[in-house]
């Protein structure tokens, strides 16, 4: 190509740009267009760009709040947990207050004083072979060797021996038990034994002509000096003739669940002497439920 070709194409090329100049000055069609199809440009690439910026912001956000739900839902559960944890104590105490106020009101005379003791154990140790629980007190805090042990139901036992702030005490229930009482209505004499842990207790020497009653209620006489009188120990399950001596055959369950024991009140001897001169009689009821009420025969 000569150089008069390429003066003769750069002066067509400068006519057509200055006529579309001159055109575009006063019509404005290019600039519209040109800025019409920038628009659509910029448009098709920041669309998708923005949907990825919007997708990752979303994630990110959602994140966000799922580990600050997890962390809501964390601190709401130890929450939840302290709350029953708590509750279940309150139930607790609810129960053991009831249990306290219900020892509490025991009624004794001025010769015992009650003494309150938590059960600390049950068979253990030496002591497995026998009925027997191991109690809060020893002999320097009131129990010692002989206290009676009761609940606002009746005699759980007495201590058999003690160190200085524990005891072990013997259930009536054992086959080493010895209780002196008498029935509630008839007033017939007995001593009452212990035959073992889920055994029946047996009414021994009671004579052929007493009128003991099915479900009348067992306390203690006091004649063999270790208990208060007029505590309830049992309550009577069956009476029937002995085949084997002249006495009756008198079977008796206990008054109080020694397997569930949780609190018991020791009676301890305060040296003061009931006063002299009381009528003699009956003596009420020390502590326990009310005789069932009689048959009604037809």
């Amino acid at each position: 190509m000569t150089l008069r070709r390429i003066l003769i194409f750069a002066g067509v090329l400068l006519i057509l740009f200055l006529g579309m100049y001159s055109w575009n000055q006063r019509t404005r069609t290019l600039d519209d267009l040109a800025a019409n199809i920038g628009l659509e440009l910029s448009g098709a690439v920041l669309k998708p760009m923005r949907a990825v910026e919007d997708v990752a912001s979303g994630f990110w956000e959602r994140y966000f709040d799922l580990v600050a739900v997890r962390e809501e839902n964390e601190r709401l559960k130890a929450r939840l947990a302290d709350l029953e944890s708590r509750l279940l104590a309150n139930g607790e105490d609810l129960a053991e207050l009831k249990r306290l106020r219900a020892l509490i009101q025991l009624p004794v005379d001025e010769s015992w004083r009650p003494l309150g003791a938590r059960v600390l154990a049950g068979r253990m140790g030496p002591n497995a072979v026998l009925d027997s629980i191991t109690i809060s007190r020893g002999y320097a805090t009131g129990g010692r060797p002989g206290t009676p042990l009761v609940t606002h139901l009746g005699l759980v036992g007495r201590v058999l021996r003690a160190s200085a702030h524990t005891a072990t005490a013997l259930l009536l229930t054992d086959p080493g038990s010895r209780i002196a009482v008498f029935s509630q209505n008839s007033r017939a004499l007995g001593i009452l034994v212990g035959r073992g842990t889920g055994r029946k207790l047996e009414v021994n020497f009671v004579q052929r002509d007493a009128n003991v009653k099915q479900d009348e209620v067992l306390i203690t006489s006091g004649l063999d000096g270790k208990y208060p009188k007029g505590i309830p120990v049992a309550r009577v399950l069956s009476v029937a003739p002995s085949d084997y001596t002249q006495f009756m055959a008198i079977y008796a369950e206990p008054l109080v669940d020694l397997q569930h024991l949780e609190e018991v009140l020791l009676l301890e001897p305060t040296g003061i002497a009931q006063p002299a001169g009381e009528p003699e009689g009956p003596p009420p009821v020390f502590v326990g439920p009310p005789s069932p009420p009689a048959a009604v025969t037809p």
